[in-house]
């Protein structure tokens, strides 16, 4: 009997108020992406079997880069995703993103989950600081209006 296949998740909740339509917009139009995710677009067609990269605003750099696996507007998209930059992260191949929002009572669950096919993933444990900032600033963005930035300690 063949052994599972060891797995690294990271799985991100998180509540915002607003309708799936504009949820699933702000996920998918890449003006509104660099707005929340650092001045990064999510470029894509966002239809099962498109590319799909993640790119810096200032300099057009491909940070990441896939195929949209799955994608079902207003409730579910799944990312086949594979950091560039990192050449740690690069190593690891392929991790898949699912994104998927729940409406009730004039908001939206949106789970994020994180997966890769190893154990011990440096993508994972990357991802983990990441995503709450980003859906952070999602969620502030719309409900507000605006967003939060990049969180920094500070020096005590």
């Amino acid at each position: 009997m063949a052994s599972p296949i060891a797995r690294s998740k990271y799985v991100y909740v998180s509540y915002i108020r607003t309708t799936p339509e504009k949820l699933w917009q702000a996920l998918t139009d890449p003006e509104f992406t660099k707005q929340y995710w650092f001045g990064m677009r999510a470029e894509s067609e966002f239809k099962t079997g498109s590319a799909w990269k993640l790119v810096a605003s200032s300099d057009n750099a491909v940070w990441d880069s896939g195929e949209i696996i799955e994608a079902v507007p207003h409730r579910k998209l799944v990312i086949r995703w594979a950091h560039q930059m990192k050449p740690e992260l690069k190593a690891e191949g392929d991790s898949f993103c699912t994104m998927e929002i729940e409406p009730g009572n004039g908001q939206c669950k949106l789970t994020i989950t994180h997966t890769v096919e190893r154990e011990g993933s440096k993508l994972v444990e990357a991802v983990s600081g990441g995503w709450p900032q980003v859906v952070s600033n999602l969620k502030s963005l719309l409900e507000t209006g605006g967003t939060a930035g990049r969180f920094e300690a500070c020096a005590s």
